[in-house]
């Protein structure tokens, strides 16, 4: 009832907790009294009756809602919050929490899978503190923007709201930013209707964006330079959006400035860029650093002697432009003559030289290196789809395709085109068949994200070995933030063998690993936290 002592308690936020004081009487006066440390959250409360609340007939397929059931689900719900860009838990505080009856942490499993690609927590308002209305709170929805098949969000939240009907709880409330329409348009659905509650806040670096403008051109930066720019804000550098379609920037603190695109910046020299940028320079220098490389010829319009005699030795082939990147134009597991001429034919619309190499079997690993350190590793994977035993592989492909591109901000999307076709045939099936439930079909060769690759982080995991290679690999080529590629039989294992650098590794893809914190560390290590 004390408007003061909410003042108080709000101002007492420690670092590295989130205090929010929801359902403040007459929340405009307590702004008004310290209006320089607290705002109102520019976020939407709605309600669920669970009085008037009747269980959906539909089933929704695909997707196994539980209790949690073990610690160890806590790091793989946090996986979950920082791969969507929430902040992460203490697991064992998770873990407490959810020992007794007032928190209910609930977790969604794909069938097809048995992986957990969801999570909803929910609070028990009569437990937590002897709430005279009956009410209940949820927090946290989130589903796997990767894998999640679809529906899952719903299913959690379901699930939730039985639990607390079968209580006998009054209400189910939630608060919701007021542009996640997605969001909003799935609480509609289940019934949720807006009431006047608001949300106040302390103002503090992380929420800064919330009630502060923001620069110009912001909102049209794409993923990879998006998550840069959040960075540098919270840390309170100035960030001008020099352009946008580019990715594009200007960070600047005090009097220094520097210009970045996405993960490139100005401290990477034009030499050092242009190492990376042809393969055949690359292979080069790995050799003389060594880091063992892929044997490999050269090829070019009616030049394929090299090639041909390499493919005959080893008997499959990787095919790829001397100079590009998002693997455009790239043929992998080419074995025969005919075959070996038409992966040329694709590369030299790319480029003029074409570089053949060895297929090495293994994982597809990316190991980003900034300031000579290792800070995160990760095995791509090409697309594939799941058969759910009702549709065809040509929907299966639109709909997971859909899916990477609503999650990486169209930056990824799977082709239909002859060489999905074509891999899918591999694998033993056409484009209409409907494949069993649960298995899975390959439909690209290459892992590259941008043809709608997945990535799953093994930082934790990478053997000594490969992280030295890679450090090496990065001080040859003289450059500060690059992603090493590797194919290597095991993660956890000592043997690699070195495929490309690229000199603008996606550092939203290796989340919850702190890329980007280490590139703004890089550009202005007086802003590094300690």
């Amino acid at each position: 009832r004390d408007l003061r002592g909410i003042v108080d308690a709000l101002r007492g936020e420690e670092t590295g907790r989130r205090d929010i004081c929801v359902y403040p009487r007459d929340p405009q006066v307590l702004v008004g009294m310290a209006p320089d440390e607290l705002f109102i959250d520019p976020s939407l409360t709605y309600r669920l009756d669970l009085h008037r609340y009747r269980t959906r007939p539909d089933v929704i397929r695909g997707v196994f809602v539980r209790t949690v059931t073990s610690a160890a689900e806590m790091d793989r719900i946090n996986e979950l919050y920082a791969r969507n860009g929430m902040v992460t838990g203490d697991a064992a505080t998770m873990w407490a929490n959810h020992r007794t009856r007032t928190f209910t942490y609930l977790v969604a499993e794909d069938t097809r899978t048995g992986r957990i690609v969801g999570t909803v927590t929910g609070v028990d308002h009569v437990l937590a503190f002897g709430d005279p209305e009956g009410g209940t709170s949820l927090w946290c929805l989130v589903a796997d923007k990767q894998d999640a098949p679809p529906g899952t969000g719903e299913a959690l939240v379901r699930v939730l709201v039985e639990r607390y009907v079968g209580r006998g709880r009054a209400y189910l409330d939630l608060s919701v930013m007021h542009d996640n329409t997605p969001a909003i348009k799935l609480y509609r659905k289940l019934g949720f209707a807006r009431v006047p509650a608001v949300c106040i806040k302390r103002k503090n670096p992380i929420n800064t964006p919330l009630f502060a403008s923001r620069p110009p051109g912001l909102e049209s930066l794409n993923p990879y330079a998006r998550i840069i720019a959040d960075e540098a804000l919270r840390r309170g550098i100035r960030v001008e959006v020099t352009d946008a379609d580019w990715g594009e920037m200007r960070l600047t603190v005090g009097g220094r400035s520097v210009l970045t695109r996405e993960s490139l910046s100005e401290f990477t020299t034009a030499v050092a860029m242009s190492r990376c940028d042809d393969k055949r320079v690359t292979r080069r220098i790995m050799r003389r650093a060594g880091v063992r490389v892929a044997r490999g010829a050269l090829a070019g319009e009616g030049d394929l002697a090299d090639a041909r005699a390499l493919l005959a030795d080893v008997g499959q082939v990787v095919v790829k432009p001397a100079r590009g990147e998002q693997g455009r134009g790239i043929t992998v597991g080419v074995k025969g003559e005919a075959g070996l001429e038409r992966a040329v034919a694709q590369a030299l619309h790319f480029c003029p030289d074409v570089l053949v190499e060895e297929l090495v079997e293994g994982d597809d690993l990316r190991v980003v290196v900034i300031d000579r350190e290792v800070v995160a590793a990760a095995v791509r994977r090409p697309a594939e789809v799941i058969g759910d035993g009702r549709h065809p592989v040509v929907d299966l492909v639109r709909e997971t395709s859909r899916r990477r591109e609503r999650a990486t901000g169209g930056e990824s999307r799977i082709p239909l085109d002859d060489t999905t076709a074509e891999v899918v045939a591999d694998a033993g099936f056409a484009m209409e068949d409907v494949p069993p439930h649960g298995e899975r079909i390959p439909v690209r060769r290459t892992a590259n994200l941008h043809t709608g690759g997945t990535i799953e982080d093994v930082t934790e995991r990478l053997h000594p070995t490969i992280a030295e290679a890679a450090v090496r690999a990065a001080e040859a080529l003289g450059i500060p933030v690059t992603g090493i590629d590797f194919l290597v039989p095991a993660v956890d294992g000592p043997d690699y063998v070195f495929i490309e650098a690229n000199e603008r590794p996606g550092l939203a893809n290796h989340e919850p690993q702190p890329v980007v914190e280490r590139f703004v560390d890089l550009l202005f290590p007086e802003t590094r936290r300690r």
